[in-house]
């Protein structure tokens, strides 16, 4: 009895496509709407290596990394650990990424806005609520409370003696930013807060004083739930 072999898988590269389905012709001729997000960044990556297609490798990509969202948080580094990925495409990459983010920014009339505790949680739990690691970041703000960027400035157990407060408001200076609220994840899920969080709060918000940049919260997320040290008086003035 002979063995069948299974198939072979079909994995056409873009060259190979006829004409009017290739991605870059499609976004010519249909608009960059009808094209799906690992079309679209297959336009950036072009071709493949190993005799994957840019499309394949681009839905890999989109896999790997938890779709855009988790896309725009890797670094150059990340991408180029990826089979396909060299350095000049991680590139690419982080360029498309950050031009997207900018004329979002940009844009005054599609900045969320965040005028409450749930407001903070909502814009980053998605993202916070499952890293295995704590993330300390920002969301800066302007005069109408409207979110400018969201950056990542700790990585690691929030600790007094290492978090850098000068690293806090730097971020905040640069984006010309009113106010801020910290947020920072707790990977066990439970957001109650601990005596350190309470005093890198009490430090934050005194810094905050001296350069005019209001910390109005630091909400510490959890799993689907998160605290306010502000609602809860801790770290702030009573």
């Amino acid at each position: 009895m002979s063995v069948q072999e299974p198939p072979l898988e079909y994995n056409p590269m873009i060259r190979d496509l006829a004409l009017e389905d290739r991605p870059r012709e499609r976004l010519a001729t249909v608009g960059e709407k009808s094209l799906s997000t690992a079309e679209l960044l297959a336009i950036i990556l072009r071709v493949g290596r190993g005799g994957e297609s840019a499309v394949r490798l681009s839905e890999r990509l989109l896999v790997r990394f938890n779709g855009l969202s988790g896309l725009e948080r890797t670094s150059v580094g990340e991408l180029t650990t990826i089979s396909g990925i060299g350095p000049a495409k991680a590139v690419q990459i982080r360029a498309a990424l950050e031009l997207g983010r900018r004329m979002v920014v940009s844009t005054p009339e599609s900045r969320p806005k965040v005028t409450s505790p749930q407001d903070a949680a909502n814009l980053l739990m998605s993202e916070m609520m499952f890293l295995e690691q704590e993330h300390l970041r920002l969301i800066l703000l302007n005069t109408r409370n409207e979110v400018l960027r969201t950056p990542t400035i700790y990585v690691g157990s929030l600790n007094t003696s290492v978090i850098r407060i000068g690293e806090i408001f730097r971020a905040a200076i640069r984006e010309n930013a009113a106010a801020l609220i910290v947020a920072h994840n707790h990977p066990s899920g439970d957001p109650a807060p601990s005596p350190e969080d309470i005093r890198v709060t009490r430090q934050m918000v005194s810094a905050g004083k001296l350069v005019d940049i209001e910390v109005l919260d630091h909400v510490i997320i959890g799993r689907q739930k998160f605290v306010s040290l502000k609602e809860r008086r801790l770290g702030f003035d009573e």
